[in-house]
């Protein structure tokens, strides 16, 4: 018995061993200056129940610190890069802005940050000390600022001779994101203490001239492959989304862009498959077995242009008519809801 005792206090001694923190907690769990030079850093503490979550809470802490709205530049969900190669422009996304706030975003955005500190309170708490010196983020945020600068300059120097074209468009939009990332650096850089950047151009100026751009780009819509009902349906939504909510003509005569539609609607009884040739289906219940494809081709090169397609299985109904109506509904509302992402990976929307 004495043993058994003598084990279970041996045993609860370590576990209070255990809990306790390895250090008396530092000054700076309270004060994030406390031991750092207020006029050569920007500190913030961060705490979460594993080291990983309490870097991550002491970044976003730091960014608060600041004042700023990091979110504005990671809501830019795409950006383009121009890649040069024999004279042909080739855009290819860039995807550092897709990560969420809580993680990336803080460490892209608040460069030359680190976890200077760490400690844990013995109770499952971890306190980090996120640091930023001042003079380092200065050059560090000047010179993002002037490498995105020429990137801006390249983006919007466009030759005459290809003005009115998406591609100019899509420029145009790229360099309105990059703009917006250098409003975002130089907030910083004033909170720094760092002179404004007067030179900096705001990205709407550069978005407007992307809607002027496709103001004068007319965009053709063809669909195939569907009755008259549905064409006119599925034309109308689609023009829609390049219209209200990017900008761009639809129709004209002979237009250097169309887009491409080709459209299959086949009946089938629920659950099964599309009827066999010379096999006539139950009409006590019909889906539609929809596939749609678009493709925006510029036909002055015949590159195309961000590919589209959907399929699905429409709700059932108990005649054919009712099924198509059913189907086109559908198809219109899939097409206004998803083509505008889909072009939004030419250019950002804002």
């Amino acid at each position: 018995m004495f043993g058994f005792l003598k084990m279970a206090a041996c045993a609860a001694a370590f576990c209070l061993l255990a809990a306790a923190p390895l250090t008396a907690q530092p000054a700076w769990v309270t004060n994030p200056h406390a031991t750092l030079n207020r006029q050569a850093y920007v500190a913030a503490v961060g705490a979460g129940n594993s080291l990983h979550a309490a870097e991550m809470d002491a970044l976003r802490a730091l960014v608060s610190v600041f004042g700023i709205n990091v979110q504005s530049v990671v809501e830019i969900t795409t950006l383009y890069r121009e890649a040069v190669t024999g004279g042909v422009t080739v855009w290819t996304e860039q995807t550092d802005f897709r990560s969420e706030i809580e993680t990336s975003a803080q460490m892209d955005n608040l460069v030359g940050a680190e976890a200077r500190y760490r400690w844990y309170d013995g109770r499952g708490t971890h306190f980090v000390l996120a640091v930023l010196g001042r003079g380092r983020a200065v050059m560090l945020y000047s010179n993002r600022i002037m490498a995105n600068q020429d990137v801006i300059s390249n983006l919007a120097n466009i030759p005459a001779t290809q003005r009115n074209t998406i591609d100019a468009f899509a420029r145009y939009q790229s360099a309105a994101a990059f703009a917006d990332m250098n409003f975002v650096y130089g907030e910083i850089l004033v909170f720094l203490g760092a002179p404004w950047h007067e030179t900096l151009i705001r990205g709407e100026y550069f978005r407007q001239r992307a809607r002027e751009t496709a103001r004068a780009i007319p965009i053709g819509i063809n669909v195939r492959g569907a009755n008259d009902v549905a064409a006119g349906r599925i034309r109308g939504a689609f023009a829609q989304v390049i219209t209200d909510e990017f900008g761009f003509l639809t129709g004209g005569s002979n237009p250097r862009f169309v887009l491409n539609v080709d459209v299959d609607m086949q009946p089938a009884e629920r659950g099964g498959t599309p009827p066999i040739p010379g096999v006539t289906i139950s009409l006590a219940w019909i889906e539609m077995l929809v596939d749609i494809r678009a493709n925006l081709v510029d036909n002055a090169t015949g590159a195309v242009l961000l590919p589209f397609d959907f399929n699905f299985r429409g709700a059932g109904r108990s005649s054919l008519f009712d099924a198509e109506q059913a189907a086109i509904n559908e198809a219109a509302q899939r097409i206004r809801r998803d083509y505008g992402d889909r072009l939004s990976r030419l250019a950002p929307r804002q």
